[in-house]
């Protein structure tokens, strides 16, 4: 029966009187999305795979030779990599874990009848409708030491932010926390509007503590929600390049999206800074499938 309903057409249609099947409808929805995939995702992730093997240059004419191996060995043995990769894992900590924190914290005090509650949940989402380069140029306006906001509300006086090269990735990082955490505040408004009420009145009942309540019933039944939340945000994070490019040149905040875009378009290894791509893509998909296997963990409790 399901199989007639999903083959068949009305027989008044446009689409039955011009001899088409459902299932032509459906491979010419199909078909163009996956022939979009294949060209522009696919197949430059292939092409790019060979290049990583060799040592190919885009700004000489010469024939790229086959090094194989030798690209990633390199890499892996290079301690300014590895600086750079140490740089990347600091600023995804202190990001994520700062925008775990804010947006969650939004999200709980959004989690109860006030007034003008859609409209400020709107203008909360603001930040992350804005452009990259567009919020990388107005936090650089406001960290300036002369006139910046931030200086002149904290009593800072000339306080370099962006020039302290042990500054200037925090400032990045709270730049990126302001921006991306009404994300997490939004899929963790989400989950507390899922909870049961019914759970908070037996526990009222039981006399249990605002504390008990927290860490009994809110954040286990969120936790799925928020991990989605956290892997999506340190993926993300991972492969920052805008907000660090634009704000600030110390070396110190030279996380590794950088340091590839600079052996790409500057140094001109393109065989090399494929072979960078694949690793950096490789340690994203491992961070990636042990969160997720947390997820899963966290989903069968």
């Amino acid at each position: 029966m399901a199989t007639a309903v999903m083959t068949t057409l009305d027989p008044k249609s446009r689409s039955a009187a011009r001899g088409m099947s459902d299932l032509t409808i459906r491979n010419l929805f199909i078909i163009p999305t996956i022939v979009f995939l294949i060209v522009f995702n696919i197949f430059p992730l292939l092409y790019s795979l060979g290049y990583s093997f060799t040592d190919f240059r885009a700004s000489s004419p010469a024939a790229a030779n086959f090094v194989g191996l030798q690209n990633y060995r390199e890499l892996l043995n290079d301690p300014f990599i590895w600086s750079n990769f140490a740089i990347t894992a600091k600023y995804v900590i202190v990001s994520v874990v700062g925008q775990v924190i804010v947006g969650f914290g939004v999200a709980l005090l959004l989690n109860r009848d006030i007034p003008l509650k859609g409209l400020l949940t709107t203008l909360l989402l603001l930040p992350m409708m804005l452009s990259m380069a567009v919020v990388g140029l107005f936090w650089k306006l406001l960290y300036d030491p002369s006139f910046g906001i931030i200086n002149y509300t904290l009593g800072l006086g000339s306080f370099e932010w962006l020039s302290n090269p042990d500054m200037a990735l925090y400032a990045v990082a709270i730049t990126d926390i302001w921006m991306w955490s009404p994300f997490v505040m939004l899929l963790s408004l989400a989950g507390l509007s899922a909870v049961p009420k019914h759970l908070y009145e037996a526990a009222a009942i039981d006399r249990a503590g605002s504390f008990y309540t927290f860490f009994r019933i809110t954040l286990p039944l969120v936790a799925p929600i928020l991990m989605i939340a956290i892997i999506f945000r340190t993926m993300e994070a991972f492969k920052t390049f805008d907000l660090a490019y634009i704000l600030t040149s110390q070396p110190t905040t030279e996380v590794i999206s950088i340091r590839l875009y600079k052996m790409a378009f500057q140094e001109w290894q393109t065989g090399r800074s494929c072979a960078l791509a694949y690793i950096v893509l490789i340690m994203i998909l491992a961070i990636t499938n042990i969160y997720v296997k947390y997820l899963n963990k966290v989903k069968e409790r």
